[in-house]
């Protein structure tokens, strides 16, 4: 497995953790499993690994995790907190809810193309994991209910649209990840769910394409510039 995007992970992070010592140790583990990942894969790594990485033995791995699988799960959790934290940070100055929803939905995308691994690994945990697509539902709720209130987006319930987004979005990931997208693929996504939300065709085709904002340490070279 290839490393992360550096726009992703220079900014990794965790949620925060609660005050403990054990909540302290397992987000140590975390930070080390990511680390054996981006070296050596997911199925390539060892518990025995991770622990050393952590500076700990394996007997603590498993006072926190049953097993490897538990905490490929955390590790899938951690990074979907921060790649929403990077993409909401990247266009908290952008006021309109169909721009903020494409360029959402991009970014989920260009994660599939830049690493298709840590993309598939995420798909597939957030398949046993639903808090996770839970959290990034969140996020998109926000931007639709801002679309509807600026009478950009035209739905009959906020769970069929969300539900139409998650849809187009997660296939359009699994799609590009395993390299049968064509070029692209990412804005005529974006561009059909924007009209699956009641934009106009020509509309929302000028929304879907406009240039993505910098992330993470992209935002910041930028800023240098």
């Amino acid at each position: 497995m290839p490393p992360l995007p550096a726009a992703l992970a220079s900014g990794l992070r965790p949620p925060e953790p609660r005050p403990g010592k054990r909540e302290r140790t397992r987000l140590q583990l975390v930070e080390a499993a990511i680390k054996v990942f981006s070296a050596r894969g997911v199925a390539g790594s060892t518990v025995q690994e991770i622990a050393s990485v952590a500076g700990m033995t394996t007997g603590t791995f498993y006072n926190h995790f049953n097993t490897r699988d538990d905490l490929t799960r955390a590790v899938a959790a951690t990074l979907m907190h921060t790649l929403c934290e990077r993409i909401a940070e990247s266009f908290e100055h952008v006021a309109e809810g169909a721009e903020r929803m494409a360029i959402g939905q991009r970014r989920y995308m260009w994660l599939a193309r830049e690493s298709p691994a840590w993309a598939l690994l995420l798909m597939d945990v957030s398949a046993v994991a639903p808090e996770l697509i839970a959290g990034i539902r969140s996020y998109v709720l926000a931007d639709l209910r801002l679309g509807v209130r600026q009478k950009s987006f035209r739905i009959t319930t906020e769970d069929a649209a969300l539900d139409m987004i998650q849809g187009a979005t997660s296939l359009a990931i699994r799609r590009i990840a395993t390299g049968q997208a064509r070029d692209k693929h990412d804005i005529a996504t974006a561009t059909m769910v924007l009209r699956g939300l009641g934009m106009p065709a020509g509309e929302a085709a000028e929304v879907a394409r406009r240039p993505l904002p910098p992330l993470g340490v992209e935002a910041i070279s930028a800023t240098r510039r």
